[in-house]
């Protein structure tokens, strides 16, 4: 029995090697944006624009697990004369804040179940209007909320168009979900005085700018109920920029104030969580220039970067969805007006040591797995990490054999 003792080790080591070598390294979460996962598919194309007109883009963008019901572009038809608000709603019945997949739909227990839907979830359906009933029948799936006129038929379940289990599944449905609730009228937001809400908090200076270019003021109102961001430099930021600001062309001063506004709405916390270049209400007036900045954040500080100043959010003037407006140090100036400031060259690097230097800590040359990507500078470490842990187990084994 003694005998056979390291003999068991010895397999339960090899075993443990093979287990430990082969095995798939961890896959990092599913990042999805959904309207570049319907973007290819031109038959979705009016649902995937009602998407971004209504927001609603936005707050699946930001949930981990969500399923999408996507019609195409005739079906979209039965929308035309509802409101923006309404046409929210209705589109909210299509977002369902659970996963259902292809194979979860055809393998329903019970044959039914019912799911939240983004309607439900933000608190705008009355009572259980929000939730939306899945039942499979003879093969066949269908989505019905229990408000629907009995005249209307189910939306059917047609085919999957994307899925990444168990993060999003985008499928599309026959036609549009009905509900009363739904499609009920919905008042127009209150009107918002751009220029008075400016005007009480830090920007009053950029608020008379902006109200002093009639074409800039009306393009900003335009934008603001279906999603705006809006920087305002503080009076400070205002007054130093001003003998610049009066020598510009007046295509110039447009172009320089509609590079303040975003036309997406952005919480605070969204701008401290996420990096990354946005386009501004510049860019869609000027063909072919960029007139994007880079929002940056440290920490609880929201940087704007635009190659020619650094800017800092330092206060929020208002922060009404879709509307947000933060105050800023400084006067955004794009580098298609101005001259770029170039970063300073790096210092020179020092020497590398030799190989096997115990005194000087050994060769340092090699440790730059810091500047690696995740996706390329991790793969080879991780599979020799799982080598090295499988071939310490084998000799761990084989020792107690002794």
């Amino acid at each position: 029995m003694a005998s056979s003792r390291p003999v068991i080790l010895l397999s339960l080591a090899v075993v443990a090697v093979a287990i430990v070598a082969l095995a798939p390294a961890p896959v990092a979460a599913t990042k999805y944006n959904i309207t570049r996962l319907l973007e290819p598919y031109k038959q979705y194309s009016k649902f995937n624009e009602m998407l971004s007109k209504t927001r609603l883009a936005y707050d699946i963008n930001r949930r981990q697990t969500i399923t999408v019901l996507a019609v195409d572009n005739a079906a979209m038809s039965a929308l035309d004369h509802y409101s923006l608000q309404t046409i929210r709603h209705i589109l909210s019945l299509h977002v369902l804040v659970d996963y259902y997949g292809d194979r979860k739909l055809k393998k329903l227990a019970h044959g039914s179940t019912a799911s939240s839907s983004m309607y439900q979830a933000t608190g705008a359906a009355s009572g259980m209007s929000g939730y939306v009933n899945i039942t499979r029948k003879d093969g066949k799936v269908s989505f019905t909320t229990d408000d629907a006129d009995d005249t209307v038929k189910p939306a059917r379940y047609v085919k999957s168009i994307k899925e990444y289990p168990y993060d999003i599944a985008v499928l599309e449905v026959s036609s549009i979900i009905s509900s009363a609730d739904a499609e009920a009228p919905v008042p127009p937001p209150a009107p918002v005085d751009l220029v008075d809400l400016l005007s009480k908090k830090y920007c009053k200076s950029f608020a008379s700018l902006l109200s002093a270019n009639a074409d800039v003021f009306r393009t900003f109102n335009e934008t603001k109920d279906n999603g705006l961001t809006l920087f305002c430099p503080v009076d400070s930021a205002v007054a130093a920029f001003a003998p610049t600001y009066k020598n510009l062309t007046a295509k110039a001063k447009a172009a320089i104030l509609l590079y303040h506004g975003v036309p997406d709405y952005f919480s605070l916390q969204l701008l401290k969580s996420n990096n990354g270049m946005v386009s501004t209400l510049a860019t869609a007036s000027e063909n072919k220039k960029d007139y994007s900045y880079d929002v940056q954040n440290k920490g609880e500080i929201v940087t704007l970067e635009t190659r020619v100043v650094t800017s800092s959010v330092t206060a929020t003037v208002g922060d009404m969805e879709p509307l947000a407006i933060y105050a800023v140090s400084k006067f955004l100036k794009p580098k298609e007006l101005f001259k770029v400031v170039e970063a300073p060259a790096p210092a020179p690097e020092p020497s590398k040591k030799k190989k096997g230097n115990a005194a000087d800590g050994g060769d340092d040359s090699s440790d730059d797995s810091g500047d690696q990507t995740a996706d390329k500078g991790d793969a080879a470490p991780a599979m020799l990490a799982r080598w090295v842990t499988a071939a310490t187990a084998a000799v761990a084994a084989v020792a107690l054999m002794g």
